[in-house]
């Protein structure tokens, strides 16, 4: 069995359910290496399977889950964190 990422372990997100942070997980770390102009079909993509698995996200989970994310990412993590924050749709 795969071990959980350091920050879903985060008290932060102890209250969101495990499929929202799993799919947020893929989110992130899916579009690491990702171009630019690659980031916006992948994003869309994502948000598409979002919509069709109904996986939606209050403001309060997304603050929650991008605080507990950068306490747990690299210097490098955190670039591609705020990368696809940027450009990401609502979710």
């Amino acid at each position: 069995m795969e071990q959980k990422p350091e920050w879903m372990n985060d008290p932060l997100v102890k209250d969101i359910d495990e499929k929202k942070l799993n799919f947020l997980s893929d989110l992130v770390f899916g579009g690491r290496g990702k171009s630019q102009k690659e980031m916006m079909p992948y994003m869309m993509m994502r948000m598409k399977q979002a919509k069709a698995d109904n996986i939606s996200f209050s403001s309060s989970e997304i603050a929650a889950v991008v605080a507990a994310i950068k306490n747990h990412s690299t210097p490098e993590e955190l670039a591609q964190i705020d990368n696809i924050m940027k450009k990401a749709p609502t979710l």
